[in-house]
């Protein structure tokens, strides 16, 4: 008999959903520390003391949380006073700062809950972090022992995030869909990853069908039916997958040409997470020869402006030989349906190229 054990965060979402930090966070203690990103806790630092009035709770500080998802940084927050004391923590931002607040609230068995400012990823739900070094360069992946107790999407906040971590956002959420079953082709899944693996679908769906009307209404800073599907699908459909499936059915190809394609220098100063990996989910769908899928997807990254080429991303062909030997030896390739050589990444990346012309 199998043993499983699969946390949830729980969630709200809509135009006052902080209004719901007085239900929910004063079980955990009274003594509050917030970390996250400058220009995030500028936006939302009073939205969030005014959510807490009328309770026993009390924030001691909004603490920068360094700039990167580092162990460093991590390190030096761990020093803080207000961090050392504190029931728990206010994790506020985007990926990197949830990253890090996670690797924190881990290490120091804290409570701590999610106030994403921009949906560029699941950070905020789920128990999964991605390291990198100070410099930017990707390093590894984490897991922490629970996901975030309870996470806080105003959509407000999001619609008035600027416009390219929601597109961004769009290309990571999709590869969610197409990683995971590919991942799990011919395998006996047990009831928890085959849950995230079929629920996964819902990560590309969403984004195919409301993504251009959303960077619309994210332009005009509105609330719209379409961007809270969009944002759910970005967040909590993909946060839900994360958590269910085992790491091995939380990554394939995209994600493992992201990994190894931020050696190049223009990666990290010029590109998003997501858009990159938007790249390497027509990169996989070549290799996996989906044509109907690779032209459904092909002509919504030309649609909504999400990269179809190398030149998109300004790399040469030439630099992607360094790149793809080592993304034949990725982690994130543990798991899959057949061999993932070289020798087929080059010539997807090729036949890509042919594709676009």
């Amino acid at each position: 008999m199998g043993e499983y054990s699969v946390n949830f965060p729980s969630y709200t979402i809509g135009e006052q959903a902080y209004d719901k930090v007085k239900d929910i966070c004063p079980h955990y203690g009274k003594k509050v520390v917030a970390i996250g990103g400058k220009m995030a806790m500028a936006k939302t630092k009073e939205l969030i003391l005014q959510a807490i009035e009328g309770t026993e709770l009390e924030i001691s500080e909004f603490i920068w949380f360094g700039g990167e998802a580092a162990y460093e940084n991590v390190e030096e927050l761990k020093t803080n006073k207000s961090v050392q004391d504190a029931n728990m923590i206010f994790a506020i931002g985007g990926g990197k700062a949830m990253d890090t607040c996670k690797i924190l609230a881990h290490a120091l068995e804290k409570p701590f809950f999610t106030f994403p400012t921009i949906a560029s990823n699941c950070a905020c739900l789920t128990s999964l972090g991605v390291v990198y070094h100070p410099n930017g360069l990707y390093r590894e992946l984490s897991f922490s022992k629970i996901p975030p107790v309870h996470a806080f999407i105003c959509t407000t906040v999001v619609a008035e995030a600027p416009k390219q971590y929601l597109w961004a956002g769009m290309g990571d959420t999709i590869a969610k869909y197409y990683e995971a079953s590919i991942s799990a082709r011919n395998v006996e899944l047990d009831h928890s990853n085959a849950m995230g693996v079929r629920l996964s679908q819902l990560c590309a769906d969403p984004i195919v069908a409301y993504g251009a009307k959303t960077l619309k209404d994210n332009e005009e800073k509105t609330v719209s039916y379409e961007l809270e599907q969009v944002v759910l699908a970005i967040v909590v459909s993909t946060g839900m997958v994360s958590n269910f499936v085992s790491q091995d059915y939380n990554g394939h190809i995209a994600h493992a040409i992201f990994c190894t394609i931020t050696m190049l220098p223009q990666i990290e100063e010029k590109h998003l997470h997501g858009e990159v990996v938007a790249y390497g989910v027509l990169v996989l769908l070549m290799c996996d020869k989906q044509t109907v899928e690779l032209e459904r997807i092909f002509n919504f990254c030309k649609t909504v402006g999400l990269p179809t080429k190398l030149s998109d991303i300004d790399v040469t062909l030439a630099e992607m030989d360094a790149v793809l030997t080592k993304t034949e030896q990725s982690p994130e390739l543990v798991r899959t349906p057949y061999q993932v050589t070289k020798q087929m990444l080059y010539d997807a990346v090729v036949a890509l190229e042919e594709y676009n012309k």
